[in-house]
Order: C-alpha cells, then structure tokens, then sequence
C-alpha cells in the first residue's frame, strides 16, 4: 500500500515559509528541539514525522517524538491524570534541586533523566519503560509513581526519493512505495505492554499501572484487534490506560499542527491479556474449510 508525506521535520512537504526551510536544512526536529532521530539505514535523519495512505487521507503518525508536541504535552497530560492539579514536572536529575512540597513530579526518560530498565526477563535482555513519572511527596520521598510507553505506527517500504525531494526543495508527483507496519502491534507492541503491565502491577507504588500513548489509527487497531470484551475500569493497580492522539487541523505556512487528544481507555493488563489471547472477532467457524473446498472445486 503506497504512503505519502504529511509532515517532514515538523511542517507539510508543501510548506515553503522560512520556518520550514530552516528545519529541512537544520534537519531538527521541532517538538525535541534538538536533532532528529529518526534515520534511514545510511544514517541519514529521515525528519518524516506523519504520512497518510493513499487510500485515506488520515494522517498517521509515524514518528514517536512528534508525540512530544507542546513541550512533551503528553507527559504532563498523564500527571494530571495521574496525580490532580498542580503538579509540576522536574527531571530526575533535579529532584535534590528543588524544595519539595507534595507537588512535584520527577520524570525519568530520554533528555529528561536516567531511562530505568525493568528487571530481566527469566535472566536474558531487559525492557525500558518509555517514561516514569514519580510524584516526590513533601519530604523528598516516593509518593507514588505511574508509567508510560509512547508508540507511533512503524513503516515498511522506502520512501526516500519523496523524502530527498522535498528537503532539496523540490516537488514529488505520485506515492511512495511504502507502508505501515499493522501487524507490528500484535507481534510486538502487545505483548511487550502485557508483560510490563504485570511487572507494574507488583510494584506497590505504581498506584495507577501503566499508561500506553499512541496515534488515533493504532488505538483504533488495537481495539480492533482486542475484539470489543475490554470492560473498563478506574485507575488502579494493574491498569491499563490508551490514550491516544491525531493531528490537529492544517495549519498555514510556517506553522506546525497541533496535537489533539483522542479516545481514551483505561482497562486492565488481565482484561488486555484475555483479549489478546482468545479474541472474541474471530470469523465463523468453517471459513478454513470453505476455502480448501473452493479451491477444489476450480
């Protein structure tokens, strides 16, 4: 299925204001603001941050630091979720800076703090949770902490010449020939988030479990994928939050769209797991048989 570019290095592919130039030059990434990090095989920043499919106009992010619009808006969304009003978010590295007063919310996770790793699995590789967020109560202590994994959608194919064409200042007719990867969210983005749920849960602290950030398109394939059985529940131990997030409407030149809030579940790691392991979509039985004999009868 063929892809075309919605936002490179933060602005439309159309975007030829002096905002847009500097970043396609520069080759940094607005919503970081340092250099991009997303890159081809050679090295070279790639700066795609959304496409759409040719099919449907829907813009798709693909790129997880785009998520980080509005100075990490997604960070703070959680904690205020997560902790109330009022709370204010520190890197890690300043919790011993500050004079901690119960509202104060150190964030653990690249360019804010030290990433934590959560410990080995059966004694072989170990898993990084995206972001901590830990509220510091007002003696300095752990008061209580929730975590978050953030997923943009991963592409397959190539869409390197569409990509050269526009940050040498060029147009590109046609599409890409490239796609988006689906089946990366059953084989890899649920199971990880299922076994870091459970490991979550038995951390007494992690009050409110485990927060999955993600664009509109993928939430709405998981849920696809899950079937229609997630029973919702409050934030607690064990849980399982989505949020998600789309772009917000096109914007005029030199200017960058904003992020909007989407749906939203908060579910359980057992009601995820019981999904995803005995879906209740399946086809009706037999579809396997009509195929053999369909195909015998030809």
């Amino acid at each position: 299925m063929a892809l075309n570019l919605v936002e490179i290095f933060g602005y439309a592919p159309s975007d030829e204001s002096a905002e847009a130039k500097v970043a396609r030059k520069s080759l940094n990434c607005p919503f970081i603001q340092c250099e991009c990090t997303k890159r081809f095989r050679d090295g070279t920043k790639s700066g795609v941050c959304t496409v759409k499919q040719t099919v449907d106009p829907s813009p798709i992010i693909c790129c997880p630091n785009r998520l980080y619009a509005g100075d990490y808006g997604i960070l703070k969304d959680v904690a205020l979720e997560a902790f109330g009003n009022g709370v204010k978010l520190i890197s890690g590295k300043q919790v011993a800076k500050v004079d901690h007063d119960g509202r104060y919310v150190a964030v653990f996770g690249k360019r804010w703090g030290k990433e934590l790793r959560l410990p080995k699995r059966g004694g072989r590789g170990s898993y990084f949770v995206d972001w901590i967020l830990a509220l510091i109560a007002d003696n300095g202590h752990l008061r209580e902490f929730v975590a978050l994994e953030v997923q943009a959608i991963d592409t397959t194919g190539n869409y390197r010449a569409e990509r050269d064409a526009y940050v040498k200042g060029g147009q590109f007719q046609g599409s890409s020939a490239a796609g988006l990867n689906w089946e990366n969210v059953s084989k890899r983005i649920l199971p990880q988030i299922i076994y870091k749920g459970h490991v979550l849960r038995q951390e007494r602290l992690c009050t409110k479990g485990l927060f999955f950030i993600c664009p509109v398109p993928v939430y709405a394939r998981i849920r696809e994928r899950l079937g229609g059985t997630l029973r919702p529940y409050a934030p607690q131990p064990g849980a399982l939050t989505f949020r998600s997030y789309d772009l917000g409407p096109e914007v005029s030149a030199g200017e960058r769209r904003t992020l909007l809030a989407g749906d939203q579940l908060t579910t359980t790691i057992d009601q995820v797991a019981l999904a995803f392991t005995a879906p209740s979509n399946l086809p009706e039985a037999g579809v396997y048989q009509n195929a053999i004999e369909a195909e015998l009868r030809r």
